[in-house]
């Protein structure tokens, strides 16, 4: 479902998903993709970025939409590079309610040695058994089970556990999750890579900012992936060479008529490219 539903009625759009890459706010690469959902966008759009247009940089920045252990793997692995990639608990995890909360397995001290997990009662949360989960991608997840060593009598039990009076209390661990996330944390933490991180912010919105507002880009008019792909291509080329005039030297500190001229003429010129192309 497209976010702009203006019938109100859940009404299913036609729609592609577009990727770009930023630098100052200049569109350095795009691609588009029909999965609606970012997290299965990040490894074909770095890909595309690196065989099509530039080289990748040291730092892979993008928000909690891309966060996962699948994308921590692959630009750690498989493209050498450093993400800052927020995941999807990162903020409330920051927060003083979560740290705080005894009952949450993230606050359990852990026994290294005896690999187990202390539970807010004291009592241990053993080792049980390896577990494997494969996603319909393909993607495998290896988790660790732990089981609590009684959980009967258990004062807490109420606050600790929803499970069944029988049952004791059951986690799952992904260590590799638990390292990628311990990665992240230290990453956006420190002062370079952190301020890196918050530049995302001003950098990229505003160009899909100047796409929809600026220059009125809110639907495509072609149909097919590869029509659309340039259709967008050029859009996007109108909007690099719109904050290309506005930042020059001669050009800034002038009246908003001659702005809309300038992005009049540009608009034209784009129009006329894709009429000859056509």
């Amino acid at each position: 479902r497209m976010k702009d539903d203006h019938m109100k009625n859940g009404q299913l759009k036609a729609a592609y998903n577009l990727q770009i890459a930023t630098n100052s706010q200049y569109i350095l690469g795009y691609d588009l993709f029909s999965n609606p959902t970012d997290t299965r966008t990040l490894h074909p759009f770095l890909t595309t970025l690196k065989e099509c247009f530039f080289e990748l940089p040291n730092y892979i920045v993008a928000d909690a939409g891309y966060g996962g252990e699948e994308n921590y793997q692959a630009v750690l692995e498989d493209y050498e590079r450093t993400p800052l990639i927020t995941y999807a608990m990162y903020y409330k995890e920051q927060k003083k309610k979560f740290k705080q909360n005894p009952f949450l397995p993230a606050n359990w001290s852990y026994q290294e040695l005896d690999d187990t997990f202390i539970c807010p009662n004291g009592r241990k949360m053993n080792f049980r058994n390896y577990s494997i989960r494969t996603d319909k991608y393909g993607f495998k997840r290896y988790l660790k089970r732990y089981e609590c060593e009684d959980c009967s009598d258990c004062p807490v039990r109420s606050q600790c556990t929803k499970a069944k009076s029988d049952k004791n209390r059951e986690i799952q661990k992904n260590m590799n999750w638990e390292y990628f996330k311990a990665t992240i944390q230290q990453l956006l933490s420190e002062k370079e890579t952190g301020k890196i991180y918050r530049q995302r912010k001003i950098d990229v919105e505003p160009a899909f900012g100047y796409l929809k507002a600026c220059l009125g880009f809110t639907r495509f008019s072609v149909r097919g992936k590869q029509q659309a792909h340039n259709e967008i291509g050029f859009a996007l080329m109108a909007v690099n060479l719109r904050k290309y005039r506005l930042n020059k030297p001669e050009n800034k500190g002038d009246s908003p008529n001659n702005r809309k001229n300038r992005r009049l003429k540009i608009l034209f010129t784009i129009f006329g490219l894709l009429f000859y192309l056509s």
